[in-house]
């Protein structure tokens, strides 16, 4: 990675402004999953131990109309606080002059956690007075937030511009195995694509044929590439919009792209839906394909022996629902027993690998779905284009 990072610029009293990822789920102004708040704390900690005091922000949510209780970080706060064992300042707001007297005030050591950044309607435009005033909160900018890191907003790239600007240690962590993924990569290199649908995907499918040895297609999008074979694909999702492009990925690709050759098949969407096994060819009126099957599997294995790197975004079926789960675990328990590098490109393969309980085996499981996904298709992310170089 040619980004500077937290450990190549002097802190020691000094103030750090740090942009978090704590968009977290939250039930009734409760935290019901603090894996976010997690993974940022090894860059809070070191923060401190260099005797800095630190002023957190982040985003949560959508809120419409300015601020909003429901979207307050308070609770991440309060999260924080019991995971760091210490005190957690919660602000009013995210700048203005009381904000900026309680950050001044700042001991070495102490923490103060900003309210949602996106109560400001510049947050999202990157307006350069708001992150001019984001930065007077702060003498260094540390970027934490990968998930974030994709947007141009004035808390991911706006205040980048004012103060001396580093990357922290998970960001430092997801440019590095990302990184493996779309830059000198070790081979034999596997990649794995799956989920609903292959528009999102088509600038990935692109970029990753040029670096991987083979492509393996599943979940929705395959029935795209399955009917661009000319299969009948009943009452499966297909876009139809998508089928001329899947047909000429497929005329590049040749044998480097691996679809389904079996599938599991429901008479409707649903959870108690009647199921069967079928060849991907073979699928009857009223149908619908909703998980890779038995064979494909296999095939899907065979391809994984003796790799060095595989990269996995998107289910390869309905896996929320138990009985169209297997094909989607199935890749999660086979990745977990490779022993190759294995990187897990957030959303719902995050989500996959951990009910299939193989979450600890995985080398790396990124913490942000979007900027994963514009990362595999060879973007450069605003938030990490606006760090200082090494």
């Amino acid at each position: 990675m040619n980004k500077k990072t937290v450990r190549d610029i002097d802190l020691k009293g000094k103030r750090v402004l740090m942009r978090v990822d704590f968009n977290v789920p939250m039930d009734g102004g409760q935290v019901t999953d603090d894996k976010r708040i997690r993974a940022s704390l090894p860059t809070i900690q070191y923060v401190l131990d260099q005797g800095a005091s630190l002023v957190l922000m982040s985003h949560l949510g959508r809120p419409k109309n300015g601020p909003d209780p429901e979207f307050s970080l308070a609770p991440a706060a309060k999260v924080l606080a019991g995971l760091l064992g210490k005190a957690v300042q919660m602000a009013p707001d995210c700048v203005g002059p009381a904000v900026e007297k309680l950050a001044s005030a700042l001991k070495p050591g102490e923490v103060l956690m900003l309210e949602n950044t996106r109560f400001h309607a510049g947050e999202e435009k990157n307006d350069t007075g708001l992150a001019k005033q984001m930065a007077a909160l702060g003498q260094v900018y540390v970027d934490d937030a990968f998930g974030s890191a994709h947007r141009a907003h004035a808390s991911t790239e706006g205040v980048a511009h004012f103060l001396p600007a580093v990357s922290g240690l998970l960001m430092e962590q997801e440019l590095e195995y990302l990184g493996r993924a779309t830059s000198n990569p070790e081979h034999p290199y596997i990649a794995i694509l799956g989920g609903a649908k292959i528009s999102d995907k088509i600038a990935v499918v692109e970029n990753l044929l040029t670096k991987c040895d083979k492509l393996i297609i599943g979940g929705g999008m395959a029935n795209t590439f399955l009917a661009a074979k000319g299969y009948a694909m009943q009452d499966s999702l297909v876009e139809a919009g998508s089928v001329e492009t899947a047909k000429s990925i497929m005329a590049k690709a040749g044998a480097k792209l691996l679809l389904p050759v079996d599938a599991v098949i429901a008479d409707k969407f649903d959870a108690a839906a009647d199921s069967q096994v079928v060849d991907v060819d073979k699928v009857p009126a009223g149908w619908r394909i909703m998980d890779i099957g038995p064979r494909s599997i296999d095939a899907f294995k065979a391809a994984l022996q003796g790799a060095k790197l595989i990269v996995w975004n998107g289910p390869m079926g309905v896996f929320e629902m138990p009985k169209f789960a297997e094909g989607t675990f199935a890749i999660a328990r086979l990745m977990a027993a490779s022993g190759a590098t294995t990187v897990i490109g957030g959303g719902d393969s995050a989500s996959a690998v951990k009910k299939a309980g193989v979450a600890k085996q995985m080398t790396h499981i990124s913490t942000g779905g979007g900027a994963s996904l514009e990362f595999l298709e060879g973007k450069e992310l605003p938030g990490v284009a606006a760090l200082l170089d090494k």
